[in-house]
């Protein structure tokens, strides 16, 4: 137990100038996945978790219908997972997560976002190893005893479980995500998840001084300028102001 939550996963900005990409990117998302298991969000809770996670940002029901139609009719892009590790501005570790179907413009875009801001991209793993790949399920509560006993009585795989601040967080292995997640709305059929994803958490964190601070905030802004790139993880710890 003991394992402080904070989520260090770049989100998209919510701004008028984000939207487009925040929706490309869940578009992009939800094709792959019904294209690779299936367009039925009843039969695949994958899929099903990731349309309500695209409902809580806001992205209009025509998006998700159309990622979905366009899967149910076979043909279409060929995307595939891309990931990239290295070390951004202030020594942080950075997983750079990609869906692409031109791996050559992809890894280009990504490695200028490392030369410009005078960052390092380091081989597959060079930096994965300190991170673990968890389930996270976030959502109201005052008893982390309590949900540790309905996750291990549904024979659960629990990593950790920590109570704060009105707030219970699951930690669990990748693949207990559905099963974790069943379990919860079985024994809770009101409850509602403010995080519940399969996301990259530190081990260990990197403080970014405040020297090192406009850089890191261009880096992570290139990033999110690149089509191709979906999800950025990092350890970094941002200087209080």
């Amino acid at each position: 137990m003991g394992r402080s939550f904070e989520v260090r996963k770049v989100s998209m900005a919510k701004t008028a100038g984000q939207k487009s990409k925040l929706y490309s990117k869940y578009g992009k998302q939800l094709y792959v996945l019904a294209k690779n298991s299936g367009a039925d969000p009843t039969a695949n809770p994958s899929l099903r978790s990731l349309i309500d996670k695209a409902k809580r940002e806001q992205v209009p029901a025509h998006v998700i219908e159309k990622a979905l139609e366009k899967a149910s009719g076979g043909g279409g892009e060929d995307f595939s997972l891309a990931r990239y590790e290295g070390y951004g501005p202030g020594g942080c570790a950075v997983i750079v997560d990609c869906l692409t179907d031109n791996n050559n413009r992809t890894i280009t875009d990504v490695r200028n976002c490392f030369t410009k801001t005078s960052s390092k991209l380091g081989a597959p793993g060079s930096v994965a190893h300190s991170f673990d790949h968890l389930a996270v399920l976030r959502f109201p509560g005052d008893s982390a005893d309590q949900v540790l006993e309905i996750l291990l009585g549904a024979d659960v795989d629990v990593v950790d479980v920590e109570c704060e601040e009105g707030q219970i967080t699951v930690f669990a292995p990748a693949t207990e995500f559905n099963n974790a997640k069943q379990a919860m709305l079985e024994a809770k059929p009101e409850l509602e998840f403010d995080v519940d994803e399969i996301t990259f958490v530190a081990q260990t964190n990197t403080d970014i001084s405040p020297a090192d601070l406009p850089m890191f905030e261009k880096f992570i802004n290139m990033l999110n300028d690149c089509d191709d790139v979906q999800d950025v993880y990092h350890n970094a710890i941002l200087p209080k102001e």
